[in-house]
């Protein structure tokens, strides 16, 4: 071995360090952060401006998330798919879903009471849970069925007060909690099944569709008309600037939202949606100074509680699926068989990217 170069130790690939900020919880991190500074910045404009249209606000919403998507698209973030028209009909069933969850959602608030609606909203998991096992074949674990518990009975707690409906309220407020667990179930589909879009590109195809779909449904119950007079006399720069902040938000928001539906999956948003509507309570209360009892005060602990818990079971579920298989080792050769050139190239072997 003299005068030849000393051979190279066996060195691994240079495979890229997974990204820490394009996690699944830095996604619904974001999603949280994102919803959250929506919904003061929504009381705010409530407050200060007394613009009080829900389906105005909406369409800003999509109007802006379509506008984001398309600058996006012209930046080069991402580029939008190439669709027939089956999927072009797919996305029209799409947008029409998300703003019929809107309005049946708005509709229901008028004949229950806010408590119920939070409620039977917070069974949308178990509506999400029944779905993907009827429509997608899905199989769930008892520890996950279990981790769920104390989430439903947290937001139970929290939400806790004057529990009136009507039956049409009844039935309204469960029709919108089934399409809110559909829609994010396909949400999840659009975006990992055959169509594979791009979140921004979802948002893209999504929010033109649904902005129409809104300024129908406000002009159908007379928002539009209304929107129409309250321009004609308060109307402001200040209130058109907060409006369009408010639009970029909801963008924002969107884009993640559809982001960390990709990431994780339908049950994981449902369970952060819960999560969610207990956070907002703590922030009606350190913000607006709202009033809570003990029980409510329970519930917020006992969601988190069940959030963390459902975490932990899913995050050791997904690292039992992704541990590999341990390979079966060669059968070493015999020795002295093999050129020696043979035996120079395993002494140097290098496994490259």
């Amino acid at each position: 071995m003299l005068g030849k170069e000393r051979p190279v130790p066996l060195q691994l690939a240079n495979t890229p360090r997974p990204n820490k900020v394009d996690t699944s919880y830095s996604w619904l991190a974001m999603y949280f952060l994102l919803n959250l500074t929506l919904t003061i910045y929504n009381k705010a404009i409530l407050s200060t401006f007394h613009f009080s249209f829900p389906w105005t606000l909406t369409g800003i919403h999509t109007l802006c998330s379509g506008v984001g998507a398309l600058t996006m698209a012209h930046l080069g973030y991402f580029t939008p798919a190439q669709l027939g028209e089956r999927e072009n009909m797919v996305m029209l069933m799409f947008s029409f879903l998300y703003t019929l969850n809107i309005a049946i959602s708005n509709v229901s608030l008028n004949v229950v009471s806010v408590a119920f609606h939070q409620v039977v909203r917070a069974m949308t998991p178990v509506f999400t849970i029944a779905i993907s096992i009827v429509f997608l074949s899905k199989r769930y674990s008892f520890m996950t069925y279990l981790s769920l518990l104390p989430l439903l009975l947290g937001v139970y707690m929290a939400t806790v007060g004057d529990y009136s409906y009507t039956p049409i309220g009844f039935f309204l407020t469960v029709l919108g909690t089934v399409l809110a667990a559909t829609k994010t179930v396909v949400t999840n589909r659009i975006q990992i099944g055959r169509l594979q879009l791009h979140p921004l590109d979802l948002l893209l195809r999504m929010s033109p569709l649904a902005f129409v779909q809104t300024v129908i449904f406000s002009w159908m119950k007379g928002e539009l008309d209304e929107v129409v007079s309250f321009c004609k006399t308060d109307m402001s720069l200040k209130l058109v600037l907060a409006l369009l902040v408010n639009g970029i938000i909801a963008f924002f928001l969107n884009y993640v939202s559809f982001t960390a539906n990709k990431k994780t999956s339908a049950l994981t948003m449902t369970v952060a949606a819960n999560v969610k509507q207990v956070l907002s309570i703590v922030v009606a209360v350190t913000v607006f100074n709202t009033t809570i009892g003990f029980l409510n005060g329970l519930g917020i602990v006992m969601t988190l509680i069940g959030g963390a818990c459902y975490s932990y079971v899913d995050l050791r579920e997904k690292n039992q699926r992704m541990r590999p298989m341990t390979p079966a080792m060669p059968l070493p050769s015999p020795p002295g068989t093999g050129t020696a050139s043979e035996k120079e190239e395993l002494l140097n072997v290098r496994i490259v990217s």
